[in-house]
């Protein structure tokens, strides 16, 4: 069995690389906030646009209601289906993405439903969703 008879040199760590990119980005990072400086000193008119309207985020979906009888509630406030779709009208006006939840009663004809999904597409919405829940399992 051969025996060590040298002690191997304990590892050392080179952070030359290291150290010259650190450099660089400092380099970098000074150079492009001198050119920041310079473009707000440049003498020059901006055009304008008219007000294009509010770039704000999107609304939440509206939920529609649906009871057994078909009656129809949009927002907690029962509505007829012609006042449905001109709310819903005048709603996507505002914002062309509008999106309606339909939550209708499990127990109730689909007729009513379909009536809601109707008045939606009749509006010119086209997120349209359908609320259900999910069965537990019986075990």
């Amino acid at each position: 069995m051969p025996l060590k008879t040298h002690q191997d040199e304990p590892p050392s760590l080179n952070l030359t690389s290291m150290v010259d990119v650190l450099f660089l980005l400092i380099i970098f990072f000074m150079v492009g906030a001198q050119f920041t400086d310079q473009e707000r000193n440049i003498d020059l008119q901006v055009p304008t646009v008219s007000e294009a309207g509010a770039m704000t985020t999107a609304p939440q979906k509206r939920i529609v209601n649906v009871d057994r009888e078909g009656r129809i509630s949009l927002d907690r406030s029962e509505v007829t289906l012609g006042e449905l779709t001109a709310r819903l009208t005048a709603a996507r006006r505002e914002y062309s993405e509008l999106g309606v939840v339909v939550r209708g009663d499990g127990g109730g004809p689909l007729q009513h439903v379909a009536d809601v999904l109707g008045a939606c597409h009749e509006a010119g919405i086209s997120d349209m969703g359908i609320s259900v829940r999910v069965a537990k399992k019986e075990k």
